[in-house]
């Protein structure tokens, strides 16, 4: 019961119900395995420890730019083999993906059409040349998978743009969190420097204070009721993430990032259920690293002004 204009809708299988969601969804779950991995937290390592040793000391630049985008992108370039010179092409990609606004008026659908179908001839490029000489990279994966092989053009491009947006903004906009957040409790990044073991539990935390992706919206299939809510088969509702994550029956003090937060990891900003973040594990990794790697170098993040948020009411970020 899909209700999206013609032209507006890319299927995938963060939208489909069962039995379509886990074949689809298990043709990228290879690149989540332990072993695989143990091999990207080398390259996650490596590429984080360059970038950091890269970085201006003290003087000012820009975080975004210099760390949680070249960070992010530079992931998904590897993830998927893509061409390295031309990574910054993923970031805009991934942008004008999960900016959601950009549905509103004909000329901005226009723009972002046009980014989505750059997006998809590079990746049906890149594409072709797996299918003739595969690798370990997540397209090469997802052509040996049967589910892959019976999607239609619109369902690859799909879940081409669920991994990039899922794959970037999220992780990008959860760094930048990171330096914003903690300069805003600096007790709190006192106590996190002192003590590297709280780093799993502050990553969590950073996660659920952020909430990169603000809302999800649903179907109700059936006449029911939550918490004295009547809701009607059919109706649309929205599922406010970064709401839940505030819930201060749930979480005391919810507006503050409290590094060694005890039930940091009830944060549902990975989603819940079969549709729970298939990436959470690389994410995870992403952030633990860098502030493993920041911590090593007992470099520090002073935010210098407010950051300028995206204008965006799905995306969360800076």
């Amino acid at each position: 019961s899909r209700d999206v204009p013609p032209g507006y809708d890319y299927p995938s299988f963060i939208a489909m119900d069962q039995p379509r969601h886990s074949s689809q969804r298990k043709t990228v779950s290879p690149m989540f395995t332990p072993t695989h991995l143990d091999e990207l937290a080398k390259l996650i390592r490596a590429r984080s420890q360059k970038v950091l040793d890269e970085l201006p000391r003290n003087e000012t630049f820009n975080f975004v730019e210099r760390v949680s985008i070249e960070l992010t992108t530079g992931m998904l370039a590897k993830l998927f083999d893509f061409p390295w010179e031309e990574r910054h092409k993923l970031t805009y990609w991934s942008d004008m993906g999960g900016n959601v606004e950009l549905m509103k008026t004909p000329e901005d659908f226009a723009l972002r059409n046009a980014a989505l179908m750059e997006m998809g001839a590079a990746f049906g490029q890149l594409w072709q040349q797996k299918a003739a000489n595969p690798g370990k990279d997540l397209i090469s994966v997802m052509l040996r998978s049967d589910a892959m092989s019976h999607m239609s053009e619109q369902e690859f491009m799909g879940n081409l743009i669920l991994l990039i947006v899922g794959g970037n903004d999220t992780t990008r906009n959860s760094m930048s969190a990171f330096a914003y957040g903690l300069s805003q409790f600096p007790e709190q990044r006192a106590k996190l420097e002192a003590d590297p073991s709280l780093i799993p539990n502050a990553v969590q935390e950073l996660i659920r204070w952020q909430t990169p992706l603000a809302h999800m919206r649903r179907t109700v299939q059936e006449d029911t009721e939550i918490e004295g809510v009547q809701m009607k088969k059919g109706d649309k509702v929205v599922m406010w993430y970064l709401s839940a994550n505030r819930d201060e029956s749930v979480f005391k003090d919810a507006n503050k990032v409290i590094v060694d937060r005890e039930n940091a990891r009830r944060h549902l900003s990975f989603g819940y259920g079969i549709h729970r973040c298939v990436g959470a594990r690389v994410a995870e990794l992403q952030l633990t690293t860098l502030l493993e790697e920041l911590g090593k170098r007992r470099l520090r993040v002073n935010v210098v002004e407010e950051p300028e948020r995206v204008a965006t009411c799905f995306v969360h970020g800076y």
